[in-house]
């Protein structure tokens, strides 16, 4: 099947950009790396009238440390973020989430900011983006604001991007001490969107104990979601057997799985909880040698 016709817009700029999105309002829809768009256009499930190319935006490329935060431009691709070696040692989700989304030619592709603007609830990038307390820069007519990633996801494919808010970049904080990541996915096979993953982060105070713990939930709820409980049953502890056993099995108290043909909504929870201590077990050997001795 082919899209419906569409009228093509290339802006060379972010204003440019910007402009455009407030000129055609909800009759525009951007193009970023087009993994999801175009099959939507192709299936008529999506008919825009206008198309906003922002492919050849070079100010949405590639990612610089700026005020204690690693930002991310929008246009980065999946496979330049799998392959970053000099991300890898302070900001290691990146490539261990960026190596389990899909396959090479979609990572070749497909976009960060793309990914967090389609709002899929089963987005590898969503659950990491929460897991690393990420926000959102979004550029309008009125000018810059940053969005938490707690606040950027609405409903299901919904944001809190306005018409004419283009999202620009990702800001993570940079972590204040030893840190460590685990992106855990399953599914049905290589390449596919996941049944349930979990994005785990923590890094340890001078003490040893954890002074700070992130955990984003993929494809077990509405949208990407915090295992909440989880985190704070870390905070200011140290990842002994006994932490990591208490806090996995609080994990999935705060998903919302539901039964389907992928499994059933018990299923997906007990998914959680075995991820969830398998990560933080990997974790306190990366990041103490051996859990349970500080």
């Amino acid at each position: 099947m082919f899209p419906n016709a569409f009228k093509y817009e290339a802006p060379a700029s972010v204003d440019e950009a910007v402009r455009l999105l407030a000129e055609y309002g909800y009759d525009g829809k951007v193009l970023a790396g087009g993994q999801s768009l175009l099959p939507m256009m192709k299936l008529r499930v999506a008919a825009p009238a206008v198309l906003i190319d922002i492919n050849g935006i070079d100010a949405l490329q590639g990612w610089r440390e700026v005020d204690g935060k690693l930002r991310v431009g929008a246009m980065t691709r999946h496979a330049e973020l799998e392959h970053a070696k000099e991300l890898r040692d302070t900001y290691p989700l990146f490539f261990q989430t960026a190596r389990w989304i899909a396959d090479p030619l979609i990572r070749n592709r497909g976009t960060i900011g793309g990914s967090l603007a389609h709002a899929d609830p089963g987005s590898d990038w969503g659950a990491a983006m929460i897991a690393l307390r990420a926000e959102v820069e979004a550029r309008g007519p009125q000018g810059s604001r940053l969005i938490p990633i707690d606040e950027f996801f609405v409903d299901t494919f919904a944001t809190a991007l306005n018409e004419d808010e283009l999202a620009v970049a990702v800001h993570v904080p940079t972590p204040k001490g030893p840190a460590a990541s685990r992106y855990m996915k399953l599914e049905r096979r290589a390449g596919d969107f996941a049944i349930a993953a979990l994005a785990v982060h923590v890094a340890l105070g001078t003490d040893g104990r954890v002074s700070e713990a992130g955990i984003g939930i993929c494809a077990c709820g509405p949208i990407p979601l915090r295992a909440a409980k989880a985190e704070a049953a870390l905070i200011g502890r140290p990842l002994t057997e006994e932490v990591i056993v208490e806090a996995s099995r609080l994990v999935p108290e705060d998903a919302e799985p539901a039964d389907d043909l992928r499994g059933s909504a018990e299923y997906k929870r007990d998914v959680l909880r075995v991820f969830a201590a398998r990560a933080l077990r990997d974790i306190a050997k990366e990041l103490q040698g051996k859990v349970g001795i500080q």
